[in-house]
């Protein structure tokens, strides 16, 4: 909890008064309580430390600690002043950043530096013009240094298995032949409910394909009846295996109802610890991820269940059932 240049001072103070200092390998490990803990870690380096611990997004206890990618594009845009770098593939930084919020189902905010959406965005009149005359003038990194992609092809219902392929490359995602085959098939049936696919789209479809293995549950239909004056009722029904399982349940909202008939069709009783819904890409045909994490009554042990779709209370049921999956996969 000091401030840079207290701790870069207690540093080489360590390193002037210590014997034998010269053959052990100095580490830091800071948190971000204060905001700081980037500024402390580069300060460490200016001072002799060898080693950051660091995590992607930043993500750790209380505030987080040391953001991963900003102390590498730190050293890496001043190595004229740090005089130092590393080994990391700063074009994997973004792709590394969002697979973690898929499976935390913590995002980051669009201010965030490096990975965040507006990181590279230039809203104001006069940063614009400025980044049109040169780009140096307001980015001091490519997006494609940290793996955002430059070129934009534009996919859509007529897309091709080749093309939606080679796009998912330049994302720096490979995929073997059955994930990809079950990527291809949600991309077609989204391409039916947008006219134009978005890099943001492919990550949530990404993201929504299984890990390993295969699902317990899937989602076949469901009928939400809602409204402010009556009980909201569901109806799911999931297949598991060859066999179909439909219950119906009553709550004080959809979302609520939906999780109940749920329960029902599992025959365990599940606890919601949080549920959260954002939109994935602007525009009225945005998709939604929906994010759960829940667990079994009497047990501590929390999943995160992640669902996108263009529907939000389908993006929910799928979020609920893939979070049910990872709980009871044989």
């Amino acid at each position: 909890y000091m401030i840079p240049q207290e701790y870069a001072a207690r540093i080489k103070y360590l390193r002037e008064h210590t014997e034998g200092i010269e053959n052990v390998i100095l580490s830091c490990h800071m948190h971000n309580d204060l905001g700081m803990a980037v500024a402390n870690s580069l300060a460490g380096v200016e001072a002799g430390i060898d080693q950051i611990e660091c995590t992607i997004n930043g993500i750790g206890e209380r505030a987080g600690n040391a953001s991963m990618e900003e102390c590498v594009m730190a050293l890496k845009t001043r190595a004229d002043h740090f005089g130092i770098g590393c080994n990391i593939e700063t074009t994997q930084i973004y792709r590394a950043s969002r697979m973690i919020q898929t499976i935390t189902g913590v995002a980051v905010a669009p201010t965030k530096p490096i990975v965040g959406a507006n990181a590279f965005a230039h809203e104001a009149g006069i940063h614009q013009h400025g980044v049109m005359a040169n780009k140096e003038t307001y980015e001091i990194m490519t997006p494609e240094s940290v793996g955002i992609p430059k070129n934009a092809i534009v996919l859509g219902k007529h897309s091709g298995r080749h093309a939606f392929e080679e796009r998912l490359h330049e994302l720096g995602y490979t995929l073997d032949h059955e994930k990809l085959e079950k990527a291809f098939e949600k991309f077609k049936i989204l391409a039916d409910k947008k006219k134009v696919i978005k890099d943001r789209d492919l990550e949530g479809l990404i993201g929504a394909v299984p890990v390993s293995g295969e699902e317990r549950y899937t989602l076949d239909r469901f009928v939400i009846n809602s409204g402010n004056t009556i009980t909201s009722t569901a109806v799911i029904r999931v297949k598991k295996g060859d066999e179909m399982f439909e219950r119906a349940a009553a709550s004080d909202g959809p979302i609520n109802a939906s999780f109940h008939a749920i329960d029902k069709i599992i025959g365990k009783e599940i606890v919601l610890e949080d549920y959260s819904l954002r939109a994935l890409t602007d525009g009225e045909d945005a998709q939604s991820e929906a994010i759960v994490k829940i667990r079994v009554d009497g047990s501590n042990e929390v999943v995160t269940g992640r669902g996108v779709s263009v529907d939000v209370m389908e993006a929910s049921i799928k979020a609920y059932i893939n979070g049910i999956n990872k709980y009871f996969n044989d």
